[in-house]
């Protein structure tokens, strides 16, 4: 059984950053990266992200 996939772009967290190179970034945790926020927390400690909250609609 696997865990549903973490869409970072539904996430209140997740914002566009306009830099070059750097397009994602994420508030919970404070970074800018190249990749979804989302791959890079779970590449790093090797676990899924544990502030992910869904957007409003």
């Amino acid at each position: 059984m696997s865990t549903p996939r973490i869409v970072c772009q539904k996430c209140i967290y997740y914002y566009v950053t306009w830099e070059q190179g750097k397009p994602h970034g994420c508030n919970a945790y404070g970074f800018k990266s190249q990749q979804i926020p989302s791959v890079v927390v779970k590449s790093s400690s090797k676990s899924d992200c544990n502030f992910f909250k869904q957007k409003q609609r």
